[in-house]
């Protein structure tokens, strides 16, 4: 394929992807962000919607978070409204498979159209963990992922292994199976969210804090993000060197 068709691609990726987000954020109403009743009121169309048809709710949703992880979307955010909708455990699961089928269509797009400036822009920065990824893709990619991506932004994490040269297959499993720890503590937050919102008449960051749908995952989000300091010292930082 030759450059200006490439070219034509990409620039139509970068604008279906603007175009998908001004539809996206043009219904949430900004103005009543600071409103408890406002939330309360999503709550209860999402559990009216959410009875009509499990199965089809699941489908869009599942639609929804490849096509918005595709297009460098936030992951947190799909994790907590997978964990209001469909509670920890089911959220999890097609959260996981969702969002792990987005990243490797991401992967993919940016690999074949955006390769040479993602290693111009990232190469020597990223360059001492290139001999580790090539001695085994998998595990590195794996504690890459389970580790929360070492910090770095979501969309970031998904296309900078452009430059490790991943193999899809690897990629996509070590996503599915490293995403699943952290995916499981979000969606665990988004359920005792739907719970606290359900219950409440008002908002108190208190009373939110200590109940124990959200205080537990947060322990669990604590330790992960400890693990996660201690893969990136013991295996990226210490092996790198």
């Amino acid at each position: 394929m030759n450059k200006s068709l490439k070219l034509f691609l990409g620039i139509s990726y970068l604008l279906i992807l603007f175009v998908f987000l001004y539809f996206i954020f043009s219904y949430i109403e900004i103005t009543r962000l600071d409103d408890f009743v406002y939330y309360k009121e999503l709550q209860e169309n999402l559990e009216k919607m959410v009875s009509r048809n499990i199965y089809l709710d699941l489908l869009i949703f599942f639609l929804f978070s490849i096509v918005w992880i595709s297009l460098l979307g936030f992951g947190t955010p799909l994790l907590i409204v997978s964990g209001i909708i469909f509670g920890k455990w089911l959220g999890t699961l097609i959260s996981v498979v969702s969002i792990s089928l987005g990243a490797l269509i991401l992967y993919s797009i940016a690999s074949f159209f955006f390769k040479e400036l993602i290693i111009n822009l990232f190469e020597k920065r990223f360059m001492k963990y290139i001999d580790l990824f090539n001695k085994n893709e998998f595990n590195y990619f794996f504690a890459f992922r389970l580790a929360g991506g070492l910090g770095i932004p979501f969309g970031l994490q998904n296309i900078l292994p452009v430059i490790f040269k991943i193999k899809k297959r690897n990629y996509f499993f070590a996503s599915f199976f490293g995403f699943i720890p952290i995916f499981f503590i979000w969606n665990t937050i988004g359920s005792g969210l739907n719970d606290y919102v359900k219950e409440a008449d008002n908002f108190s960051m208190i009373n939110l804090i200590l109940s124990e749908e959200i205080y537990l995952p947060i322990i669990l989000f604590i330790i992960m993000f400890l693990i996660s300091g201690i893969i990136k010292r013991k295996i990226f930082d210490d092996k790198s060197k």
